[in-house]
Protein backbone atom coordinates (compact mmCIF):
# COMPACT_ATOMS: atom_id res chain seq x y z
CA UNK A 1 0.00 0.00 0.00
CA UNK A 2 2.85 2.36 0.89
CA UNK A 3 3.95 2.00 -2.89
CA UNK A 4 0.50 3.33 -3.99
CA UNK A 5 0.21 6.12 -1.73
CA UNK A 6 3.71 7.12 -2.84
CA UNK A 7 2.72 6.96 -6.66
CA UNK A 8 -0.24 9.16 -5.62
CA UNK A 9 1.81 11.66 -4.13
CA UNK A 10 3.97 11.56 -7.40
CA UNK A 11 0.46 12.23 -9.84
CA UNK A 12 -0.29 14.47 -7.15
CA UNK A 13 3.42 16.76 -6.95
CA UNK A 14 2.73 16.96 -10.28
CA UNK A 15 -0.50 18.67 -11.19
CA UNK A 16 -1.25 20.53 -8.08
CA UNK A 17 0.10 23.97 -8.34
CA UNK A 18 3.92 25.14 -7.42
CA UNK A 19 5.81 27.14 -8.01
CA UNK A 20 7.80 27.89 -11.38
CA UNK A 21 10.98 27.73 -10.03
CA UNK A 22 11.09 24.87 -7.54
CA UNK A 23 10.77 21.63 -10.11
CA UNK A 24 9.71 19.57 -7.02
CA UNK A 25 8.19 16.45 -8.19
CA UNK A 26 7.81 13.21 -6.49
CA UNK A 27 7.74 10.73 -9.33
CA UNK A 28 11.52 9.44 -9.43
CA UNK A 29 11.57 8.70 -5.78
CA UNK A 30 8.02 7.01 -5.67
CA UNK A 31 8.80 4.99 -9.10
CA UNK A 32 12.30 3.48 -7.37
CA UNK A 33 10.19 2.84 -4.60
CA UNK A 34 7.49 1.27 -6.49
CA UNK A 35 10.30 -0.75 -8.60
CA UNK A 36 11.69 -1.81 -5.17
CA UNK A 37 8.55 -2.61 -2.82
CA UNK A 38 6.16 -4.25 -5.80
CA UNK A 39 6.13 -7.41 -7.77
CA UNK A 40 7.56 -6.07 -11.73
CA UNK A 41 4.26 -7.45 -12.47
CA UNK A 42 2.20 -4.28 -11.31
CA UNK A 43 4.36 -1.82 -13.76
CA UNK A 44 1.49 -1.29 -15.40
CA UNK A 45 -0.19 0.39 -12.60
CA UNK A 46 2.45 3.19 -12.19
CA UNK A 47 2.75 3.56 -15.78
CA UNK A 48 -1.13 4.01 -16.49
CA UNK A 49 -0.84 6.70 -13.51
CA UNK A 50 1.87 8.90 -15.12
CA UNK A 51 0.81 8.60 -18.82
CA UNK A 52 -2.85 9.41 -18.14
CA UNK A 53 -1.25 12.58 -16.17
CA UNK A 54 1.46 13.61 -18.85
CA UNK A 55 -1.69 13.47 -21.18
CA UNK A 56 -4.28 15.81 -19.06
CA UNK A 57 -1.48 17.96 -18.16
CA UNK A 58 -0.58 18.34 -22.01
CA UNK A 59 -4.12 18.83 -23.32
CA UNK A 60 -5.63 20.54 -20.45
CA UNK A 61 -3.19 22.36 -18.55
CA UNK A 62 -0.98 23.31 -20.88
CA UNK A 63 -3.10 23.45 -23.79
CA UNK A 64 -1.20 21.77 -26.44
CA UNK A 65 -1.60 18.88 -29.38
CA UNK A 66 -0.93 15.35 -27.85
CA UNK A 67 1.80 13.48 -30.02
CA UNK A 68 1.84 10.45 -28.86
CA UNK A 69 5.46 10.25 -30.26
CA UNK A 70 6.36 13.08 -28.03
CA UNK A 71 5.99 10.94 -25.08
CA UNK A 72 7.71 7.75 -25.97
CA UNK A 73 11.30 8.07 -24.38
CA UNK A 74 10.06 9.64 -21.05
CA UNK A 75 7.13 6.62 -20.66
CA UNK A 76 10.31 4.46 -21.57
CA UNK A 77 12.26 6.29 -18.41
CA UNK A 78 9.33 5.45 -15.92
CA UNK A 79 9.41 1.77 -16.54
CA UNK A 80 13.15 2.04 -16.47
CA UNK A 81 13.15 3.67 -13.23
CA UNK A 82 10.99 0.96 -11.98
CA UNK A 83 13.95 -1.63 -13.12
CA UNK A 84 16.08 0.31 -11.37
CA UNK A 85 14.51 0.55 -8.17
CA UNK A 86 13.74 -3.01 -8.44
CA UNK A 87 17.79 -3.93 -9.16
CA UNK A 88 19.21 -1.54 -6.84
CA UNK A 89 16.80 -1.16 -3.95
CA UNK A 90 15.00 -4.11 -3.76
CA UNK A 91 17.05 -6.46 -1.55
CA UNK A 92 19.26 -5.19 1.22
CA UNK A 93 19.51 -1.38 1.00
CA UNK A 94 23.00 -0.21 1.34
CA UNK A 95 24.30 3.54 1.31
CA UNK A 96 26.46 3.28 -2.66
CA UNK A 97 23.15 1.08 -3.60
CA UNK A 98 20.78 4.19 -2.52
CA UNK A 99 23.13 6.72 -3.93
CA UNK A 100 23.22 5.05 -6.97
CA UNK A 101 19.76 5.10 -7.66
CA UNK A 102 19.16 8.32 -6.72
CA UNK A 103 21.36 9.67 -8.68
CA UNK A 104 21.41 7.42 -11.79
CA UNK A 105 17.10 8.03 -11.87
CA UNK A 106 17.17 11.78 -12.27
CA UNK A 107 20.61 11.99 -14.27
CA UNK A 108 19.45 9.19 -16.77
CA UNK A 109 15.88 11.29 -17.03
CA UNK A 110 18.35 14.33 -17.70
CA UNK A 111 20.55 12.91 -20.21
CA UNK A 112 17.46 10.96 -21.92
CA UNK A 113 14.92 13.87 -22.13
CA UNK A 114 17.66 16.37 -23.34
CA UNK A 115 18.72 14.00 -25.88
CA UNK A 116 15.80 14.10 -27.49
CA UNK A 117 14.70 17.75 -27.62
CA UNK A 118 18.57 17.99 -29.04
CA UNK A 119 17.18 15.38 -31.32
CA UNK A 120 14.43 17.62 -32.94
CA UNK A 121 16.39 19.72 -34.04
CA UNK A 122 14.81 22.78 -33.86
CA UNK A 123 15.81 24.41 -30.34
CA UNK A 124 19.58 23.24 -30.86
CA UNK A 125 21.98 23.26 -34.00
CA UNK A 126 22.56 19.34 -35.02
CA UNK A 127 26.05 19.50 -33.78
CA UNK A 128 28.25 18.86 -31.25
CA UNK A 129 28.04 22.41 -30.01
CA UNK A 130 24.27 22.15 -29.92
CA UNK A 131 24.32 19.59 -27.52
CA UNK A 132 26.31 20.63 -25.29
CA UNK A 133 24.03 23.89 -25.28
CA UNK A 134 20.80 22.01 -25.22
CA UNK A 135 22.33 20.26 -21.70
CA UNK A 136 23.98 23.30 -20.41
CA UNK A 137 20.33 24.78 -20.90
CA UNK A 138 18.66 22.19 -18.96
CA UNK A 139 20.93 21.89 -15.99
CA UNK A 140 19.09 24.28 -13.23
CA UNK A 141 16.21 22.00 -13.89
CA UNK A 142 18.17 18.49 -12.49
CA UNK A 143 20.14 20.51 -10.06
CA UNK A 144 20.33 19.75 -6.17
CA UNK A 145 17.28 22.36 -6.52
CA UNK A 146 14.90 20.23 -8.56
CA UNK A 147 15.00 16.86 -9.98
CA UNK A 148 18.18 15.52 -8.47
CA UNK A 149 16.69 16.76 -5.05
CA UNK A 150 13.45 16.18 -4.91
CA UNK A 151 14.53 12.36 -5.82
CA UNK A 152 16.79 12.62 -2.71
CA UNK A 153 14.30 13.75 -0.81
CA UNK A 154 11.10 11.49 -1.61
CA UNK A 155 13.40 8.46 -1.94
CA UNK A 156 15.18 9.34 1.48
CA UNK A 157 11.71 9.76 3.52
CA UNK A 158 10.32 6.34 1.34
CA UNK A 159 12.73 4.12 2.58
CA UNK A 160 14.28 5.97 5.64
CA UNK A 161 10.61 6.54 7.45
CA UNK A 162 10.41 2.67 7.79
CA UNK A 163 13.81 1.91 8.90
CA UNK A 164 13.86 4.86 11.49
CA UNK A 165 10.51 3.87 13.17
CA UNK A 166 11.29 0.38 13.48
CA UNK A 167 14.94 1.59 15.15
CA UNK A 168 12.67 3.56 17.83
CA UNK A 169 10.20 0.58 18.24
CA UNK A 170 13.19 -1.63 18.91
CA UNK A 171 15.04 0.56 21.04
CA UNK A 172 11.64 1.02 23.29
CA UNK A 173 11.04 -2.76 23.30
CA UNK A 174 14.53 -2.91 25.20
CA UNK A 175 13.93 -0.23 27.85
CA UNK A 176 13.35 -1.68 31.14
CA UNK A 177 9.72 -1.97 31.77
CA UNK A 178 9.95 1.09 34.64
CA UNK A 179 12.11 3.18 31.98
CA UNK A 180 9.13 2.85 29.05
CA UNK A 181 6.68 4.09 31.26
Amino acid sequence: MPAYLLLLAAVLSRVVPHAPWFNFTAVGGALLYFGARRPIRELLAPLAALIATDFCLTVFSYHYAFHLQDYILTWSWYAGAIVLGRVLLSGRITLPRFAAAVIAGPTSFFLLSNFSVWLTGTMYPMTGAGLLACYTAALPFHGFENDLASTVVVAGLAFGVPVLVRRLRTERQALPASVAH
